[in-house]
């Protein structure tokens, strides 16, 4: 059925409600990101486990993503993204039992299914670009992106109150930032159910002119399947999945290690969760102008600039003493701000390469290899950190940087 009103008017209607949900999103899923390596290193009475806890949601959201890809493909975006916050409900209470029981395989079980959120914030930023029109997809998914900022920034600043939360609750301190993730959680899949219509994808589908084509994924089994047969075959949609991944590994790795570093020179948790609040300031407040810069200048540029921007903040990083400086929160900016880059610029050229019906199957698999790069990358600099210190960390994020900065010119076929 096709809406009553126009497609702009519905389209800023669509962009204005993911921004709102993201604001609460933000805080959900942020609140606790300043304190979860340290609650993973309490927990497990090692600081070489610390890691494991980011690396428990990063996979978890990974996972996550495949389940929302799949419900979004069979019922749209509304009930895709809910269902990931829903799990994260689910994951948030069980690391809120783990942390009282003491008990580090339940912890790491909540941390997967906290993943949930991570999958629907980052799905969200697909949806503003169902109706969006060529020139202004960037512009359309960045402002969504933007929007994180607000609930994300407020989030790691929640760590003096979530501990005032705890007390009252007779919680362990670190817990309290995770209850109040639940409640923004809760909040932003409440504002997707009530305000999320139409679909937007189920919109895009009905005006679609050539939705009798044939799929060339038919009889495909599993998203992530559906995803890579229509990935592998269009050189700037896998150059998209690319960017994303070696970017979010990068951020990833540094960033869940920093708060440790910080500690071990005797940083306190409001300077750590301020030095977290102006590093995720970095991956959302300028995320506009990125999105303008993609439509002006294209994707590859945009990849481009931010893998050099990556490299930077991984070597100013390497060269920090443990403790708070203005050198590692210049460091964290910048990293922030290399990642929005990547996520922005690769999120655009994926979807303009992929034709409408794929793009869940194939933007859900993007996200897939983000988690698992990010993964991976947030388990190895536990052991990294643990064994050559937090400079190496830097080294080898700037490493793979560099990697993703001579790769973009490879396998160009448009102008995106």
């Amino acid at each position: 059925m096709l809406p009553s009103v126009s497609i702009p008017a519905l389209q800023r209607r669509t962009v204005a409600t993911l921004a709102g949900s993201q604001v609460l999103g933000g805080v959900g899923v942020s609140a606790g990101a300043a304190v979860g390596a340290l609650l993973a290193a309490d927990v497990s009475g090692s600081e070489t486990w610390a890691g494991l806890g980011g690396t428990a949601q990063t996979l978890g959201g990974a996972l996550a993503a495949l389940v929302v890809a799949r419900v979004m493909a069979a019922k749209g975006r509304r009930p895709g993204l809910t269902t990931g916050y829903l799990m994260a409900i689910f994951g948030g209470l069980l690391i809120v039992a783990a942390s009282v029981v003491g008990s580090f395989a339940v912890l790491l079980v909540g941390f997967l299914l906290f993943g949930g959120a991570t999958a629907a914030n980052s799905q969200a930023r697909f949806a503003a670009t169902d109706l969006a029109d060529d020139a202004h997809r960037g512009r359309h998914l960045s402002v969504v992106v933007w929007a994180t900022t607000i609930g994300a920034v407020a989030g790691p600043n929640l760590t003096g109150p979530g501990q005032w939360v705890a007390r009252q609750l007779h919680l362990p301190a670190l817990v309290g930032p995770y209850v109040l993730s639940l409640v923004g959680i809760a909040l932003a899949a409440l504002v997707l159910t009530a305000a999320l219509r139409p679909d937007p994808l189920l919109t895009a589908r009905s005006l679609q002119v050539d939705h009798d084509e044939p799929d060339p994924t038919a009889g495909l089994e599993g998203e992530a399947t559906r995803g890579w047969a229509v990935i592998r075959t269009r050189p700037d949609a896998l150059m998209g999945v690319v960017a994303m991944a070696l970017g979010h590994v990068v951020m990833v790795s540094v960033m869940i290690m920093t708060p440790l570093h910080m500690r071990h020179g005797h940083a306190g948790l409001e300077i750590i969760g301020l030095v977290i609040s102006l590093h995720v300031v970095g991956m959302y407040a300028f995320s506009p102008l990125t999105g303008w810069a993609v439509d002006r200048w294209g994707s590859r540029a945009v990849i481009a600039v931010g893998a050099g921007v990556l490299l930077t903040a991984s070597l100013l990083a390497a060269s920090t003493a443990s403790g708070h400086s203005l050198r590692l929160t210049a460091a964290l900016v910048l990293l922030g701000m290399g990642w929005s880059c990547t996520l922005i610029a690769g999120s655009t050229l994926l979807t303009a390469a992929v034709p409408l019906r794929q793009r869940p199957a194939a933007q859900g698999l993007s996200d897939v290899a983000m988690g698992l790069a990010g993964g991976g990358g947030g388990a190895l600099a536990g052991v990294v950190v643990g064994w050559w210190g937090y400079p190496a960390l830097g080294l080898l994020a700037g490493g793979a940087a560099l990697l993703l900065g001579l790769l973009v010119p490879l396998g160009r076929r448009s102008g995106c």
